[in-house]
């Protein structure tokens, strides 16, 4: 979730027409609770919600989530779905348009140990919604993975390569992605489509020193 891009408005609201923004430090410190980071990936992976399915989800009360809801609206992160729903039962998204947290780039200690944490949360969600996969995928009863097995994937590519080689193999794939994911875009309540994630890491092996592991 790191990038080059900084291109953050004053306001640190992420630009949907635009590249990705790097959030900047409000916006990361009002991302680095935790529930807030739950109730965000929750929306980017299921699609809008209310606050009181939100609240049924996580285990907390619609106040509760409606309340940081409302935190992660002011910096642009979320946003009300216009024309559906009703005055007392709002429904929620997330902001169209990506964002990175770059960790190198913050201007104090404090704020490189937030982008560091909220990194590692959204990391850890990651990992939480892949292993819960490959649990329910081990059950031979369950049709739903069944009938997606064969279009899953994990693959993990061990090799060595030179910074302006692995800048080739990102640029491939930002290629890659314009051409084949960014139609799968809007697909939302579509028959037989379902939410699904595709991962991309590339990033050298090394240990704190920059030292090959």
């Amino acid at each position: 979730m790191t990038g080059a891009n900084e291109q953050s408005a004053p306001t640190d609201v992420p630009d949907p027409s635009g590249p990705p923004a790097q959030l900047g430090p409000a916006a990361l410190r009002a991302l680095s609770h935790p529930l807030r980071l739950r109730i965000l990936d929750l929306l980017s992976t299921r699609g809008a919600l209310t606050a009181s399915k939100l609240g049924e989800i996580v285990g907390e009360s619609s106040g509760s989530t409606s309340y940081h809801l409302r935190q992660l609206e002011k910096h642009g992160l979320v946003r009300e779905v216009e024309g559906k729903g009703t005055a007392r039962e709002r429904w929620w998204e997330r902001t169209p348009g990506g964002f990175t947290i770059s960790m190198s780039d913050q201007e104090s200690p404090a704020v490189r140990a937030t982008a560091e944490a909220v990194n590692l949360e959204f990391m850890r969600l990651r990992s939480e919604r892949t292993l819960a996969f490959i649990s329910r995928a081990n059950d031979a009863d369950d049709v739903v993975t069944a009938t997606w097995l064969p279009s899953t994937t994990f693959v993990t590519a061990h090799l060595w390569a030179t910074p302006e080689q692995m800048a080739g193999v990102v640029a491939a794939w930002n290629r890659f992605t314009t051409e084949h994911i960014d139609p799968l875009r809007g697909q939302e309540g579509e028959p037989g489509a379902v939410p699904v994630e595709i991962h991309f890491d590339a990033f050298p092996v090394i240990d704190r020193h920059g030292d090959p592991l």
